[in-house]
C-alpha cells in the first residue's frame, strides 16, 4: 500500500465537516435508512447498520435522529434512493469517486457536473477513474497515551484478522479486506480505543496537488460535500504539508 495517510486527511477537513453538522447529520440519516432497508433495523444481524450507527454516534448524532431514521426504514415509507457513483478529475488531474444516495438521478448527476466544471475539474466516465482506487475497511487507533510500539499494534491487527498496518507520529492507521471490517473492529476495541472505523475506497496511487491549485481543489471537494445527495468524496489528491 502506498504511503497515503488517509487519517491526515480526516483530521485536514474535520473543521470543515463539524461547520456542516446539520447537513452530516441529514446524509448519515440516509445511510441508516438504506442500510436498515436492505439489512433490517437490528445492528446485531446487520454489520453494515452497526458500522454506521457508530458512525452516525462519532459525528454526536442526537439519539433521536438516529432511531427516527431506523423507523422510517423499518415501516412503509415509499421513501428510497439509487446508489450512484460518479468519476472525474479534479483540477491538476486528480482522480475523484463521488458516492451519492439520491432520489433524482437527474438532478444530482446535473450537480455534480456543475461543482466539477465550475472549479476547473472534468466528469468522466463509467469506469474511466475507479479502477484507481480498492474498496477497504479502516481503523485508526490514536497513539497519544498508549504503551504500544509498532511491532506489537502490528501483531495484534495480524491476530484480529486486519491485513495491514501503517504508523504515522500521531496513530496507527489499520487496513482489512471490506467484509471483515466489523470483525476486527469488534476485536480491536475489546483493547483499544478506536478513533475511527469505516468503509472507503483508497487509492494505490496518490497525486500531489500542485499548490497553485490547492485552493482550486478544495473548492471543488467543498462544492460536491456541500450537495445534500452526495455522501462520500474520495480523492487520490496529497495537499502539501502546510509550513
Amino acid at each position: 500500500m502506498s504511503g497515503h495517510s488517509k487519517w491526515h486527511n480526516i483530521q485536514g477537513r474535520k473543521n470543515a465537516q463539524d461547520a456542516k453538522r446539520g447537513k452530516i447529520f441529514q446524509k448519515l440519516s440516509r445511510e441508516l435508512f438504506m442500510a436498515a432497508r436492505s439489512g433490517g433495523p437490528d445492528p446485531s444481524s446487520n454489520a453494515a447498520l452497526r458500522l454506521i450507527m457508530d458512525k452516525a454516534r462519532s459525528a454526536n448524532m442526537p439519539k433521536d435522529n438516529i432511531k427516527r431514521a431506523l423507523d422510517k426504514a423499518d415501516g412503509s415509507d415509499g421513501a428510497n434512493y439509487d446508489e450512484i457513483t460518479y468519476e472525474g478529475y479534479a483540477p491538476g488531474g486528480v482522480a475523484v469517486l463521488v458516492h451519492a444516495l439520491t432520489d433524482n438521478k437527474n438532478r444530482t448527476s446535473s450537480d455534480v457536473r456543475v461543482a466539477f466544471t465550475r472549479n476547473g475539474g472534468t466528469m468522466g466516465a463509467a469506469g474511466s477513474v475507479a479502477y484507481m482506487f480498492d474498496r477497504r475497511g479502516y481503523i485508526a487507533i490514536a497513539r497519544e497515551g498508549l504503551d504500544v510500539d509498532e511491532d506489537q499494534m502490528f501483531e495484534d491487527i495480524l491476530e484480529a484478522g486486519a491485513d495491514d498496518l501503517q504508523t504515522a507520529d500521531d496513530v496507527f492507521e489499520i487496513y482489512t479486506d471490506p467484509k471483515e471490517l466489523a470483525n476486527v473492529r469488534d476485536i480491536l476495541e475489546k483493547k483499544y480505543t478506536l478513533a475511527n472505523a469505516e468503509l472507503t475506497m483508497i487509492p494505490q496511487n496518490t497525486t500531489p496537488v500542485d499548490p497553485e491549485k490547492v485552493e482550486q481543489f478544495q473548492h471543488l471537494v467543498d462544492a460536491l460535500e456541500d450537495n445534500d445527495d452526495v455522501q462520500e468524496v474520495y480523492t487520490a489528491g496529497e495537499l502539501p504539508d502546510e509550513d
